[in-house]
């Protein structure tokens, strides 16, 4: 039995299942849907999920400064020409002279282990602190690349909507005029109407064909953004599914950002960086503190006129040493005290970030419950606008058939009532990206993943 093509058919069939996990359905795009396929997608959530990876190797090679260090050595020394000494001729039975004197070989080899262990190094912990709040930095930052892709995707979601719903205007109000087309023709061929009546109609139909081309284009771009921001291929079809209401939060009436600020991830940020600005200064410091080493060497080594180490019978001397070095600072010209006093000032600048956030947040919460009380109550107007603009036209409408009205009135009601639906979609749209402000200032966008 050939078994390629049952295995080629079980392949299939495991690749569509995991595709599936990752890739949306082209049917209905839901926005938790779109939030949730982008955090498993987007480059830049990827990106600082590297970082995060990083900064756990980052850690292990600040452990491993720590862990003893060997390596092997190995030296050929060429000597042509011997340095000579003089030695005092007393030595040789000759006083009153000197004897000059040659010590060494032409040729010198040696190889050995040299081991160094860290003793004591304060910095050394002061680091390795230092790479634990480092990866904790990268989690936030990861963290609000995830926050941020949420608030991006979202808002491209619903300027998606908001488009789809004007589409839909625009093809029930060109539904009308092509009615009134058809009647007016039929007037027209009896004459009834005349063919200024009939060309009036036919530019209002043509205007808003061109307003639906013009929405084509501009809808084809906001789903490229969608798409760009989820880190989808832009080649793949999407069908936005949801109604223009999908954010419907419980508003309160005030807000006080000092409440929930140290919750927001910017805010944990910002104290990180503190954090690792005063590690910092600590390790500056630390270069005041004495250091101890200790060191080994384990060396043979050779001495020959002749060029003959691999002969066996010609002796190696071996050469053990084992020992400990203390060094201590003394004076670095001022060196390290300036640097302290850099990263001091680094810590004060962060200080007043921590405080210009605040005042942002709290004024990202005001203007955001402003604009959402504000188009709330613009949405209960422009309702109510539409269903009169709606009634003002199914009237005018029937006073024309019944030849009580001139068509101007039936197309300036549909002009008004077109105008009164897009403020409505406008408004609602309004009101969606004022309540996503909201929650991106509170740091509660996580819900619309649900």
């Amino acid at each position: 039995m050939n078994k390629k093509p049952l295995l080629l058919a079980l392949m299939l069939i495991l690749f569509r299942s995991a595709f599936a996990q990752t890739e949306p359905s082209s049917a209905k795009l839901t926005l938790p849907e779109a939030i949730n396929f982008a955090l498993a997608n987007n480059e830049s959530i990827k990106k600082a999920l590297l970082d995060e990876k990083s900064a756990e190797y980052r850690i292990k090679e600040t452990k491993g400064s720590g862990l003893p260090q060997l390596s092997g050595t190995g030296t050929l020394t060429l000597n042509p020409a011997l340095a000579t000494q003089l030695l005092p001729g007393e030595l040789a039975g000759q006083p009153g002279t000197t004897i000059p004197v040659q010590f060494g070989t032409k040729y010198v080899a040696q190889g050995g282990l040299d081991l160094q262990q860290m003793l004591f190094r304060k910095s050394f912990f002061i680091g390795l602190e230092a790479a634990k709040t480092t990866r904790e930095l990268y989690s936030l930052r990861t963290q609000m690349s995830q926050e941020e892709i949420m608030y991006n995707v979202s808002s491209a979601y619903l300027q998606v909507l908001q488009t789809k719903q004007q589409f839909d205007i625009i093809n029930a109000n060109f539904s009308r005029l092509e009615q009134l087309e058809k009647i007016l023709t039929l007037q027209y061929k009896n004459d009834v109407a005349t063919k200024v009546q009939l060309n009036r109609v036919t530019v209002n139909k043509i205007n808003l064909e061109n307003q639906r081309t013009t929405l084509t284009n501009a809808l084809k771009q906001q789903e490229n953004a969608l798409k760009f921001f989820m880190g989808m291929p832009l080649e793949q079809n999407i069908d936005i599914s949801d109604s223009l209401t999908v954010l419907n939060i419980s508003i309160p009436t005030d807000e006080n950002a000092a409440e929930f600020i140290a919750s927001r991830l910017d805010f944990k940020v910002l104290n990180t960086q503190k954090e690792l600005n005063k590690l910092n200064v600590q390790n500056i410091r630390a270069g005041y503190v004495p250091t101890l080493n200790g060191f080994g060497n384990y060396a043979y080594n050779a001495q020959r006129n002749e060029f003959n180490f691999l002969n066996g019978n010609q002796p190696w001397f071996k050469a053990v040493s084992l020992g400990v070095r203390l060094n201590v600072p003394i004076f670095d010209g001022f060196q390290r005290r300036n640097q302290i006093r850099q990263a001091q000032v680094e810590l004060d600048k962060l200080d007043q970030d921590l405080s210009l956030l605040t005042r942002r947040t709290q004024m990202d919460l005001d203007n955001a419950l402003t604009q959402i009380k504000t188009s709330l109550a613009s949405i209960q107007a422009q309702e109510q606008n539409v269903a009169l603009a709606q009634e003002v036209y199914r009237n005018t409408n029937e006073l024309y058939k019944e030849g009580l009205s001139p068509l101007t009135d039936v197309l300036d009601t549909e002009v008004s009532l077109r105008e009164a639906q897009t403020n409505l979609t406008n408004e609602r749209l309004k009101y969606q990206l004022a309540q996503l402000t909201f929650l991106q200032a509170k740091g509660e966008l996580n819900i619309l993943t649900k």
